[in-house]
């Protein structure tokens, strides 16, 4: 017998799919060090190369990711292109989750379910 998928649960099933995109955007240490450059202002490429880390080629994906899904913003000036934070909801998305971590730190950090092979070197 097939299963009759309601429009509710459809809806329910998206916005869930959604939102596990949403934050999986933001699970890798790489983007939130990037969106954490950015929140100081503008960078291009070169720029935020320095400050990641990482080869130009791994930050321009890691933006294009970021800015596909509206975390950021582009705009060219020439042969470069800058990128700032989309708008002040991920501003504030990512104060919250500053206030978040410093509130529940030890408690993030014991987590045993969730990454237990993240670990700062």
């Amino acid at each position: 017998m097939a299963a009759i998928i309601t429009e509710a649960s459809a809806t329910s099933d998206l916005k869930l799919a959604l939102a596990t995109k949403f934050f999986r955007a933001l699970g890798e240490p790489a983007r939130l060090k990037i969106l954490d450059s950015l929140m100081e202002g503008e960078k291009n490429v070169s720029e935020l190369t320095g400050l990641v880390g990482l080869s130009q080629g791994r930050v321009s994906c890691h933006l294009a990711c970021l800015n596909q899904c509206g975390f950021v913003k582009s705009r060219r000036n020439g042969k470069l292109v800058y990128y700032s934070i989309a708008d002040e909801t991920v501003q504030q998305l990512l104060d919250i989750s500053q206030a978040m971590i410093a509130k529940n730190a030890e408690r993030i950090w014991a987590c045993t379910r969730v990454d237990a092979t993240l670990r700062i070197q």
